[in-house]
């Protein structure tokens, strides 16, 4: 049996380029007078263009260190870099405009603005730029399935549909990495195994660099590299 190891970081293959990486990440939280480490001296790397999949049982640390890399939790010790630069060295608006134009992120509860139709939630990231492109999100949504569900509001939509919406909404500004945060905890088995089948085709298809949390480890499986942790530590890899 493996057993948990928080220094050591993940290998990546000979001449790889590292994309994203953790060093001696730490963070911890305190409710009443308790402490609780979550992460705990975690480093990794993830390679360019790879998909990881991170798996472990609840409260294990996988969304804290996902949310940490992302660049959405800054960590109590510790650095991650990003494309070759410490982000959070980087002032808060460096930050923001690294995750806006650099990042996708795609989470469990979809995040839908329920008055906007199919495209125009697609459209939210680059109307944050200034720079709207209707006929790039008409192009995403097609791609995903949903070019007859374009005008269609979220609660017209089914979950599989709004998670589609999610991943398109994801790519509009071409990043080049994907956070994923448990993306089919609100689906049932088989329409979780489409997104994720999707989801796989499109960063394969365009290059980009996945980072997914699941708690289940048979969709796990269709990454490149599977990750466990346990209590705050990297258990083991496959």
């Amino acid at each position: 049996m493996t057993t948990p190891s928080s220094t050591t970081p993940a290998a990546p293959r000979a001449g790889a380029t590292i994309h994203l990486e953790a060093r001696d990440l730490r963070r911890s939280f305190t409710i009443g007078k308790r402490r609780i480490d979550v992460l705990r001296g975690v480093s990794v790397s993830v390679l360019e263009g790879e998909s990881v999949f991170l798996v472990g049982s609840s409260g294990a640390g996988k969304t804290t260190l996902l949310y940490t890399l992302a660049g959405l939790e800054r960590p109590d010790a510790g650095e991650v870099f990003f494309e070759g630069r410490s982000l959070y060295a980087q002032g808060a608006t460096a930050q923001a405009r690294v995750r806006n134009e650099r990042m996708g992120f795609i989470f469990q509860g979809y995040f839908l603005l329920p008055e906007l139709t199919a495209l125009e939630n697609v459209m939210v990231p680059t109307m944050i730029r200034r720079s709207a492109d209707r006929q790039r999100a008409s192009d995403i949504l097609e791609r995903v399935g949903l070019a007859d569900r374009r005008h269609h509001l979220p609660k017209e939509l089914s979950g599989g549909e709004q998670q589609r919406v999610a991943i398109a909404r994801a790519l509009i500004n071409g990043p080049s990495v994907i956070f994923a945060d448990e993306p089919t905890g609100n689906l049932d088995s088989r329409t979780g195994g489409t997104i994720i089948d999707l989801l796989l085709a499109l960063v394969r298809e365009n290059q980009k660099t996945l980072l997914v949390v699941t708690h289940d480890a048979r969709l796990a499986e269709r990454g490149d590299r599977k990750i466990e942790m346990m209590d705050g530590c990297l258990r083991g890899e496959a």
